[in-house]
């Protein structure tokens, strides 16, 4: 067995699921302020997330808001061209007109279906934070297993590329043979960072310079979805990572 170490980022719980990668986003949003008054609603889809000054594709841009965003919607538009917008409120002082589709919520029929979908986007850290955000938002979901093995399928594509990233980034050259000890320097890298605020963990193998997802959905699938079809595949993956190590 290969040395191997654990890059860990430890966040109080705050959901009954045990592994950090679930409960980070649910801290998030605790420390976010929720807006006040109407039905809550969470900004999934970035690229239609235009806040504007009235319900139309033309209308003024107020700001563009980040995705995870919370919002309350107050009220409901169509335009001219068919398209659906929400009137919301983002905090006491701003408010305007959102496409619906840019947000999804537990309120709304089909959100469900249309964020599994998202999910299965070509960007690992893409996939990552939208499958928190489907976590926080249907937390008995029937989708969750198949949510929980796309989130650690596409944190282990995000360990193969940040390894050939920080290979590259961390030539042995660049590294003083009198300092700091080689693997740190990987276990700082700052490609780790936005997977570690969204709670990600990783192994590090000094031997083969290699990120590995640390596997914490695959075990909670085989936890809590035994029966599942997914708990085959987890299977598989937690196999192959012992495997690797």
């Amino acid at each position: 067995m290969t040395p191997t170490m654990i890059c860990k980022l430890t966040v109080p719980g705050f959901l009954s699921i045990t592994i950090v990668l679930l409960a980070s986003q649910t801290l998030s949003a605790q420390k976010k302020r929720i807006p006040p008054g109407g039905r809550i609603a969470i900004v999934a889809d970035e690229r239609l997330a235009a806040l504007r000054n009235a319900p139309n594709l033309s209308a003024r841009l107020i700001s563009r808001l980040s995705r995870g965003r919370l919002v309350s919607v107050r009220d409901t538009r169509r335009s001219r061209e068919g398209v659906v917008f929400y009137r919301v409120v983002v905090t006491r002082r701003t408010s305007g007109w959102l496409q619906s589709e840019a947000v999804i919520s537990s309120w709304r029929h089909g959100d469900e279906e249309r964020l599994r979908y998202l999910i299965a986007g070509r960007d690992e850290f893409d996939r990552v934070a939208r499958a928190h955000i489907f976590v926080d938002t249907f937390p008995h979901s029937r989708l969750l297993p198949a949510v929980l093995l796309m989130l650690g399928d596409a944190a282990e594509e995000a360990a193969t590329r940040l390894s050939r990233e920080a290979q590259r980034r961390f030539e042995r050259r660049e590294i003083p043979t009198n300092g700091a000890p080689e693997f740190t320097y990987f276990m700082n890298y700052s490609g780790l960072d936005r997977y570690n605020r969204q709670g990600v963990t990783f192994t590090f193998d000094r031997s083969s310079k290699q990120f590995h997802y640390e596997g914490g959905t695959w075990r909670e699938i085989l936890r809590r979805y035994r029966n599942s079809p997914e708990s085959i595949e987890a299977r598989k993956r937690l196999q192959n990572l012992s495997t690797q190590k």
